[in-house]
């Protein structure tokens, strides 16, 4: 199964897409979409919806793992994230792709094992996970790989036990 991971943003939204091969998780891409910084707000939305539309059609996800929105202390900041998440899970419903989002603490728990993990801690285990060479980069393309990585764990689970429970 295909997953890409997005960790939405205005300014920088993380993707990553990975897959299970051989029992064994693969990064397929990662990387980050950029917006102009000194375009309108709905410009930059409208290349967001654009790029994260491209990436979807390259690289067909069969799912993906979108961070939900954590309360932030900073509300023009939170206004931003919703408004970039909201262009995403706009274009992945249009694209038929199923979705499912984690709150940060749960996504570092499902790869570093605890919910407190550091961002550095983070791109670590998603390094060695998906046994990248070098780390990905950005923070952000790391966050959006560890959400595939989190769902893949979650769904695998999910399967096994409807697996299961289908033999009783």
């Amino acid at each position: 199964m295909r997953i890409m991971g997005i960790d939405p943003g205005v300014a920088v939204t993380g993707y990553g897409v990975v897959e299970r091969r051989d029992g064994r998780l693969r990064a397929v891409a990662h990387g980050v979409v950029r917006t102009g910084a000194g375009n309108p707000q709905a410009v930059r939305l409208a290349q967001l919806r654009a790029e994260v539309g491209d990436l979807i059609d390259g690289l067909r996800p069969e799912a993906a793992a979108i961070e939900r929105l954590f309360f932030n202390a900073n509300v023009k900041t939170a206004m931003a994230v919703g408004q970039a998440s909201g262009v995403v899970l706009a274009v992945l419903a249009e694209a038929g792709v199923e979705v499912t989002d984690y709150t940060p603490p749960q996504v570092k728990l499902a790869v570093a094992g605890s919910g407190g993990a550091s961002k550095r801690q983070v791109q670590a285990m998603v390094t060695s996970l998906l046994g990248l060479d070098p780390p990905p980069p950005s923070p952000d393309s790391a966050d959006a790989l560890a959400l595939a990585i989190a769902h893949h764990n979650r769904s695998g689970l999910a399967r096994a036990m409807a697996a299961a429970k289908d033999a009783r």
